[in-house]
């Protein structure tokens, strides 16, 4: 892992191997010039949100090549810009600030974040 930092300024944790996500698919939000979306966000899927994201045009729930879909429980790095959309819209899901990549800052008030915080423990599949 980078020398990437949390939303808290600690290092940046792992958000989920099984499914493995991040811009990187390294497991973790790490990011780059290159990530346009900015997948900073380590979220926990929601049913709400992912119907949420589904009306948005962007079906997290279905499986695609190389991409399993996703179901309520499991971790994924979203995009900063949908997560905040969410947000605004009250539908935003649980985030887990240990694994929330810093630059989210520069969309989210971390405010917002710690009011949807959840712990940081692994998730059983990780």
């Amino acid at each position: 892992m980078s020398d990437a930092r949390n939303v808290l300024g600690g290092p940046l944790s792992t958000c989920s191997e099984r499914p493995k996500t991040g811009w990187f698919r390294t497991g973790c939000c790490e990011t780059d010039a290159g990530d346009l979306g900015r997948h900073v966000v380590c979220a926990l899927m929601t049913e709400d949100f992912l119907a949420f994201s589904r009306a948005r045009g962007n079906d997290l729930s279905s499986p695609g090549p190389g991409f399993p879909g996703l179901k309520p429980g499991d971790r994924w790095c979203l995009c900063a810009a949908r997560w905040l959309e969410a947000f605004e819209a009250d539908a935003a899901p649980p985030v887990v600030l240990e694994a929330t990549e810093e630059s989210a800052l520069e969309l989210i008030a971390l405010e917002a974040l710690e009011h949807h915080a959840v712990p940081a423990a692994a998730p059983a599949d990780a």
